[in-house]
C-alpha cells in the first residue's frame, strides 16, 4: 500500500512539474482535427467547383452548337387560294369573262342620187364609197335594225409562268340582212376579233396594228368618221414591247382595171403587210404614229399579167384632254397602195397601166372631232371626216372615187350606268372624178345597253 501511494505521489508530482507539456499535447490533437476538418470542407469545395465548371463548360457546348447548327427551315406557307375575280368566273387557273351590248337604231335617210337597195349595207351604216350618184332624189327611208348587237368572251391567267389569254368577239353587222323585212330582220353571226395573247405576242384576228382605235370619236353610226380613219381587222401576228408594236398581217390587194370598171380583188400576195407602231401616253393625252409597208401584187395567166407594186402609209393620232372631261381626237393618215385600209376600201390600193403593170394610188385622209361633256350623264361630239385620193385618171378613167366628207354632230345621255340613248345628225357627200357627186343626209336614234 505504501508501495501504491509512491507510485500516485509521484505520478501527482510529475504533473505538477510539466503542466505546460500536457496542455500542449492537448492543443496538438484539436489543431490537427481542426486541420482535418479543414482539408474536408476543402476538397468538398473543390468538387462543386469542379462540378460547377463541368455544368458551365456543358452549357457553352450546347450554346456553341446552337449557334453554329442550320437554321431552321421556314414554315412552308399554304398557297392562297386565288382571289375571287372583281367580275367574271374562274375555270382551273383561268378568268373568264363575257359581255357585249344590245344596240337597236332607227334612221331616217335621204339619198339625192337614188335610194339604196333594200338590203344595201349603206341603209345601216355609212359606206363612203357607196352614196349614190346619178340616181333621182326620193323620199326620206326609215330603217329600224337591232345588227350593232355585240358580245365577247375572254380568257386571262397564267400557264407554266406565262399570261395566256383570249378574245372572242361576235355581232350582226358586217353581214347585212339575208332575206327582206317582211316577218323578220335577219342578220349573220360574223366574226369580229378572235386572238391568243402570250405574254408580249398576239395571235389572230384584231384590228390592224396600223389603226389606233382609241381615237375613234364617239358617234351613233358604225365607224363614225369613216372617210378619215384606217379601219381594218384581220389576222395578224404581233409583238408589243413598251410603247413599240410591230405585225405581218393579212395581205390582199384591191385593183382598178385599166379605163376603169368593177374592183378586182387579187388574191395573190407572196409576202405578208408589215406594220410598226409607237404609242405613248402622257397627262395631257395619247399619241401614236404607225408605218404600214406591203407588196401589192396580181396574176390574171389568162392576159399573162403577173405584177407587183410596193405600197407604204403613214398615220399619225392624237386624243387631247381639254379641261378635265372635254377632248379633241385626230387622224392624219397618207401614202400609196394603202386604200383598203382607210375609209373602209373608198378608193383602191393600185390600177392597172396600159402594159399591165400595178400603180399604187395615193391617198390622204384624216378626221377631227371634238367632245364635250354638257352634265353629267349628258355629252356630244362634232365630228369631221374627210378623204382625197390621186388617180391618175388615164389609167383609172373617170368613173373612180375622187373624194368624200362627212359631218356629224349628236347628243348621247346615260340615265343610269351602261344605258345610252342617243340622236345624231350627218351629211356625207361622195364625187367621182368626171365632177359627179351625191349625198346623204341622216337622222339617227339608238338605245343601247352594255352588259
Amino acid at each position: 500500500m505504501i508501495k501504491t501511494s509512491l507510485m500516485a505521489g509521484a505520478a501527482a508530482a510529475a504533473l505538477l512539474v510539466t503542466p505546460g507539456a500536457a496542455l500542449a499535447q492537448s492543443s496538438q490533437s484539436t489543431l490537427e482535427a481542426r486541420i482535418a476538418q479543414l482539408e474536408s470542407e476543402l476538397n468538398a469545395l473543390k468538387s462543386e467547383v469542379v462540378a460547377s465548371r463541368s455544368q458551365q463548360a456543358a452549357q457553352q457546348q450546347d450554346i456553341i452548337r446552337l449557334e453554329t447548327r442550320p437554321a431552321a427551315p421556314a414554315p412552308v406557307q399554304q398557297a392562297a387560294a386565288p382571289a375571287a375575280p372583281s367580275d367574271g368566273f374562274r375555270i382551273g387557273n383561268q378568268t373568264v369573262k363575257y359581255g357585249g351590248f344590245i344596240k337597236v337604231d332607227a334612221y331616217a335617210s335621204n339619198y339625192s342620187g337614188g335610194d339604196p337597195v333594200n338590203g344595201d349595207a349603206l341603209r345601216e351604216f355609212h359606206i363612203p364609197g357607196s352614196i349614190p350618184i346619178g340616181g333621182a332624189d326620193e323620199d326620206t327611208a326609215t330603217d329600224f335594225n337591232a345588227r350593232q348587237t355585240r358580245f365577247w368572251l375572254t380568257t386571262d391567267g397564267l400557264i407554266g409562268g406565262h399570261k395566256v389569254g383570249t378574245r372572242l368577239e361576235m355581232d350582226f353587222q358586217t353581214l347585212p340582212g339575208v332575206a327582206d323585212q317582211r316577218t323578220t330582220s335577219p342578220a349573220d353571226l360574223a366574226l369580229r376579233r378572235a386572238f391568243i395573247t402570250i405574254d408580249n405576242w398576239l395571235i389572230g384576228q384584231e384590228w390592224t396594228n396600223f389603226q389606233n382605235t382609241a381615237v375613234l370619236p364617239e358617234s351613233a353610226d358604225f365607224i363614225g368618221a369613216a372617210e378619215g380613219t384606217v379601219f381594218a381587222r384581220q389576222v395578224q401576228v404581233r409583238y408589243t414591247r413598251g410603247p413599240f408594236s410591230v405585225s405581218v398581217e393579212n395581205p390582199e390587194t384591191t385593183v382598178t382595171p385599166f379605163g376603169g370598171g368593177a374592183r378586182i380583188i387579187a388574191d395573190d400576195n407572196s409576202l405578208p403587210d408589215f406594220t410598226a407602231r409607237y404609242a405613248v401616253s402622257r397627262p395631257w393625252g395619247d399619241f401614236q404614229f404607225a408605218g404600214l409597208l406591203r407588196q401589192l401584187k396580181y396574176q390574171n395567166p389568162a392576159t399573162n399579167i403577173d405584177t407587183t407594186a410596193t405600197g407604204w402609209g403613214v398615220s399619225a393620232s392624237t386624243k387631247i384632254k381639254v379641261g378635265s372631261k372635254d377632248d379633241i381626237r385626230l387622224m392624219l393618215t397618207g401614202g400609196e397602195g394603202i386604200g383598203r385600209y382607210v375609209g373602209l376600201n373608198f378608193s383602191n390600193d393600185a390600177v392597172l397601166d396600159a402594159s399591165g403593170e400595178l400603180d399604187a394610188i395615193g391617198v390622204v385622209a384624216g378626221f377631227a372631232a371634238y367632245r364635250h361633256v354638257w352634265a353629267p350623264g349628258w355629252r356630244s361630239s362634232l365630228i369631221w371626216s374627210a378623204q382625197k385620193v390621186d388617180n391618175d385618171t388615164g389609167f383609172t378613167g373617170l368613173a373612180v372615187n375622187r373624194s368624200a366628207q362627212s359631218i356629224h354632230a349628236n347628243l348621247i345621255w346615260s340615265p343610269v350606268t351602261a344605258f345610252d340613248v342617243g340622236a345624231e345628225l350627218m351629211f356625207a357627200d361622195r364625187e367621182i372624178e368626171t365632177g359627179a357627186s351625191g349625198d346623204m343626209t341622216r337622222l339617227i336614234l339608238f338605245a343601247k345597253y352594255g352588259f
